[in-house]
């Protein structure tokens, strides 16, 4: 009996503290790196986190950093603004509309299906070399799981709820607005996340393949001049810049889905 006590109580301070164990986590994971780099892996190939972090100084005041770094966060912001805004169009068009869903739904999933970097030399010839061939590669990357879960998010509203606002004379913004949007936040917000993802890779393949400036030309610049500790810092304020994203989408899943926990 007091052991399955001390067993919930555990439990239930566990899930108090969740925050505590991702932090345990993180903490593991990076005296593993660690450990790793410092004893087990050549240093031409691996740098301890504690080396990256006293560097960064040193990437910022590299020539050209932080002018790429703009650049990339630019590119992401236009990218994703995009993606979201045609996704959600789509997503709806399809979503609502049986004949859309019938028609046009497989070929979305033919085209999300195709592996994007294979026409990536499409786009260079269509966009060019510059910022909007990078745009368009990372909304092509972006667009799709937005549809996909949006679609997903408005097929599984209950016609029960669009039939009871039409009937209480509900214009078309009013059912969107009341009925529709609420109930596809889940579905919606998801997409969001797997789409800035799909951006973020898409803006970087197209900077590593094509491109004088941007992260994705210096990542290739320090892997080829054999200097993990700037290429790894590199990584690191990229990883910072997606982690401050997708704390921006969920605060905004937060906010649009507050009623839920009203």
């Amino acid at each position: 009996m007091n052991g399955a006590l001390t067993f919930r109580d555990l439990r239930v301070f566990m899930l108090r503290r969740a925050w505590l164990a991702r932090l345990l986590v993180i903490a593991a994971l990076f005296l593993l790196w660690e450990a790793a780099a410092r004893w087990w892996v050549d240093p031409i190939f691996l740098s301890p986190p504690s080396r990256v972090l006293t560097s960064l100084n040193e990437v910022f005041e590299t020539g050209g950093v932080p002018g790429a770094l703009r650049i990339t966060f630019w590119e992401l912001a236009v990218a994703f603004s995009i993606s979201v805004v045609i996704g959600l169009v789509v997503g709806l068009a399809v979503g609502l509309s049986r004949f859309s869903h019938r028609s046009f739904m497989p070929i979305i999933l033919l085209l999300y299906g195709t592996p994007q970097i294979t026409i990536l030399p499409l786009f260079i010839l269509y966009f060019g070399i510059g910022p909007a061939s990078k745009v368009a590669f990372g909304v092509s990357h972006g667009i799709f799981p937005i549809i996909v879960t949006t679609v997903a998010g408005v097929q599984n509203i209950k016609p029960i709820l669009m039939t009871a606002a039409r009937s209480m004379g509900a214009s078309r913004w009013q059912l969107f607005r009341w009925v529709i949007f609420p109930h596809m936040i889940p579905s919606f917000f998801s997409g969001m996340r797997l789409g800035m993802t799909g951006v973020l890779l898409g803006v970087l393949l197209a900077e590593l393949y094509v491109s004088t400036a941007g992260i994705g030309y210096f990542t290739t610049m320090f892997t080829q001049n054999f200097d993990p500790t700037k290429l790894l810092g590199l990584i690191s304020i990229l990883a910072a810049m997606a982690i401050a994203l997708n704390e921006i989408v969920r605060r905004a899943e937060v906010y649009f889905g507050r009623w839920r926990t009203d």
